[in-house]
């Protein structure tokens, strides 16, 4: 019996002092730091993922700053975008002009009001950048209203045009 008992005490005054340990780490005064050569400078609110990270680098030459921001790609960032078809209502000539994050397959489709693809326009590995497309309509579609499917990765845009 005395053994059992000491055997759990002994844990549960382990356990205490982790815990205790762990809380004076946590609020403890943090440690002055060495300012000769990182300058930080309060930087303006700014959304992560429009403007990329800002990373503070270490003085090129003793008292001068540098501030270099980095734009790095997520995850979660748009692949496609600014997509706009112009004109419209369609006569001749559709242009398409859309901008890519990165590298991507894309592909320009046209279909009727019910979903099915009528026309092919554009099939292939397109770098990132803004983009400009042209197809020329020559007769290949009746007046009415079609829909312009553009593919880039997993992501779709679809914008309704009109066949004069």
């Amino acid at each position: 019996m005395r053994r059992n008992f000491t055997y759990f005490y002994s844990w549960i005054l382990l356990i205490a002092v982790a815990v205790l340990v762990n809380f004076s780490f946590a609020y403890s005064r943090p440690m002055p730091r060495d300012t000769t050569y990182l300058h930080v400078r309060k930087a303006k609110k700014t959304s992560y993922l429009k403007n990329g990270l800002t990373f503070s680098l270490p003085p090129l030459k003793p008292g001068e700053t540098s501030y270099v921001k980095l734009s790095i790609p997520r995850a979660d960032d748009k692949l496609l975008n600014d997509v706009t078809v112009y004109p419209n209502p369609v006569t001749d000539q559709l242009n398409l002009k859309f901008s890519l994050s990165r590298n991507s397959n894309v592909n320009i489709k046209i279909m009727d009001v019910l979903g099915n693809e009528l026309v092919t326009v554009f099939s292939q590995r397109v770098e990132l950048g803004e983009q400009k497309v042209t197809y020329s309509l020559n007769n290949k579609l009746s007046r009415g209203f079609y829909f312009v499917r553009i593919v880039a990765g997993t992501e779709s845009v679809i914008k309704r045009i009109s066949v004069m």
